[in-house]
């Protein structure tokens, strides 16, 4: 299954989606319409159920450059706050999904794009990749949820580093600092990245979805609360298919069937 927008384009196959941003001589900088496509991308992905969503960038030089600086520069206080929200809501909705999405970092992320990567569970970075939160010399700060997603993700200190000095960091560094969880080849991203997300969606689709959603809680809820709900959500994946699936393989020693 093919879904096609103008600067956004869905590829469903079997329980991967795989949603590139395509703009390449804009560095797929997200303008208004490919803000609107995209979130329609993301509810689309999630309607057909997959179990693994990719986000990536057309071209050879970017995965998402940032958002558009030309259409922000004369936005009023009102009309920026609408921008900030539909960025948030976009972020939140990679978040949330029920799958596992996976950024495909194969060039440059930068300011909102560097938070569309760090709203995925997954980040994969290319080596040619450059990151960075780079608002500042703007005149303005992340927006999307870079304030909060990066510290969770990179540490306090880290994080004021390159928020304050809006730095951007290559890929090796990216790496070091806990922002991408590793970095391949260029020429290798693509296929290493299909690796990945067919193996996630072989995995028993109830446990790895409350997976992620007991992962969030630790982000979003006080200690003991994400520890009950953990608690509450282990104890029920029992008598599931695929609970029982699992358990019987591993002990038969073989490989489970799962549903």
């Amino acid at each position: 299954m093919d879904t096609d927008w103008e600067t956004v384009s869905l590829d469903i196959d079997d329980d991967v989606a795989t949603l590139t941003i395509d703009r390449p001589d804009s560095l797929n900088a997200l303008n208004t319409e490919t803000m609107d496509a995209l979130e329609e991308a993301i509810a689309a992905a999630e309607d057909a159920d997959v179990q693994v969503l990719v986000l990536t960038g057309a071209g050879d030089k970017a995965f998402i450059a940032g958002a558009d600086i030309e259409y922000m520069q004369s936005l009023s206080t009102e009309e920026a706050e609408a921008y900030a929200t539909q960025g948030h809501d976009i972020c939140r909705s990679l978040e949330t999904f029920p799958g596992v999405t996976i950024a495909a970092v194969n060039g440059y992320a930068f300011g909102g794009g560097c938070e569309m990567a760090l709203a995925c569970d997954l980040r994969v970075a290319s080596e040619r990749a450059v990151l960075g939160q780079t608002e500042i010399d703007l005149g303005i700060v992340p927006g999307w949820g870079g304030t909060q997603r990066l510290p969770a993700l990179v540490g306090d200190e880290v994080a004021r580093r390159l928020i304050f000095f809006g730095d951007r960091i290559d890929a090796g560094d990216a790496y070091e600092h806990g922002l991408v969880g590793e970095v391949v080849a260029h020429d290798q991203l693509e296929s290493h990245v299909a690796e990945m997300a067919d193996e996630l969606a072989a995995k028993p689709t109830f446990a790895l979805r409350t997976a992620k959603e007991a992962l969030n809680k630790y982000h979003e809820a006080p200690r003991d609360v994400g520890l009950d709900f953990e608690r509450r959500a282990w104890s029920g994946l029992f008598g599931t298919h695929d609970q029982r699936e699992g358990m019987a393989a591993f002990v038969e020693k073989r490989d489970p069937d799962f549903e």
